[in-house]
């Protein structure tokens, strides 16, 4: 038996920049890939984010519309967006714009990809990206029909950390993956009438959070689960409040989530191999990761890419898609997998939106 180190582990410091490149590490400057006209649908959080994200590349975006006109106006003018149209089919329309960034409800979000992807866009969709699997794969039919890219905006599919993670779990570094272990815990205010809770805006936890956690763990297993088991406790509207759930896929690998929307919990997640287990926190947008190795219990502090340019990776991908990239192609699979997943988990707690009654 041998002897446990003694005093503090070392940790010792590795970087994207000490690996072999990937095409995650160069996907920020797009430099193989051609610019896109982008306009975005809606005026919240997310699009000011990606008008940030662009500006970060010195670009501007093409275009923006809203449902409400004025809100398109005042975020055009905070950010310079070289066109404002009056409305959405105006957008949606427009031969200046080759792709949209869809922003608004996700209930919302197959109307408007019926009418994008019908007219020929390109479209990057927020999480999460339909209420439904049914949804999802009218959708993807529809991009293959016509020949263009759909794309989920979930940052956990793009950020490079996880390119970079996935690649050394694939290469055998880490050895088999056996659990992964996911929190993630928000306190929103108890309002009934808010997007958080309402069911008219698709409210809940597993939409609104749960796909981070169900996108990571999945991204790390070798396929999705067949075994699901899970608890959930409603807000006073129906939707699932808090949850509790246990999947494990044909190979035997497990992953765990704990969600709630009105109770705090860090965005932790824990990846345990046979060789070592990988602790990653605030996990959305990741760009560091702490891998403990089993054999002598030292720390190896990883890190690729950059949280700020979180949405820059996403923008990245879509426009290298666009150009013939295989990999950023193929990661809608993951998306469908986690879609079904989320649609088992409701089936279950017998929870429908009313969009699907």
């Amino acid at each position: 038996m041998s002897a446990k180190p003694s005093g503090q582990k070392a940790t010792r410091s590795v970087s994207a920049r000490q690996v072999p490149a990937t095409r995650a590490s160069r996907r920020l400057s797009l430099g193989h890939a051609p610019y896109l006209h982008w306009g975005v649908i809606g005026c919240g959080v997310i699009a000011n984010q990606m008008a940030e994200a662009l500006a970060l590349q010195g670009r501007q975006l093409d275009g923006v519309a809203n449902r409400t006109p004025s809100k398109a106006h005042d975020f055009a003018d905070k950010h310079g967006v070289k066109r404002c149209y009056e409305t959405i089919d105006e957008l949606i329309g427009s031969p200046d714009i080759d792709a949209i960034w869809l922003t608004t409800p996700h209930n919302t979000h197959i109307h408007f990809l019926r009418q994008a992807l019908t007219a020929g866009k390109h479209v990057l969709c927020e999480k999460s990206i339909t209420l439904n699997g049914g949804e999802l794969r009218e959708a993807i039919d529809l991009a293959k029909r016509t020949g263009v890219q759909l794309m989920d905006a979930n940052t956990i599919l793009h950020m490079p950390l996880y390119r970079a993670l996935t690649r050394r779990l694939a290469a055998g570094e880490f050895g088999p993956m056996n659990l992964v272990q996911l929190n993630f815990g928000s306190y929103k205010a108890y309002d009934m009438e808010n997007r958080f809770f309402n069911p008219q805006l698709a409210g809940g936890a597993l939409l609104d959070i749960g796909v981070y956690a169900a996108t990571l763990a999945r991204l790390f297993m070798m396929s999705g689960p067949d075994d699901v088991v899970s608890i959930m406790n409603a807000a006073p509207t129906g939707v699932d409040e808090t949850s509790g759930i246990v999947m494990r896929n044909p190979q035997g690998q497990m992953a765990t989530m704990t969600l709630s929307l009105h109770s705090k919990q860090p965005k932790r997640a824990m990846i345990s191999c046979d060789k070592c287990y990988i602790e990653i926190m605030e996990y959305p947008r990741a760009d560091s990761a702490r891998i403990v190795w089993t054999s002598d219990g030292h720390v190896e502090a990883f890190s690729a890419g950059t949280t700020d340019y979180a949405l820059c990776y996403e923008m990245a991908d879509m426009e290298a898609a666009v150009a013939g990239d295989v990999e950023t192609r193929g990661l809608m699979r993951i998306t469908l997998d986690v879609m079904d997943l989320m649609d088992r988990l409701r089936r279950d707690w017998q929870f429908r939106y009313p969009e699907e009654q």
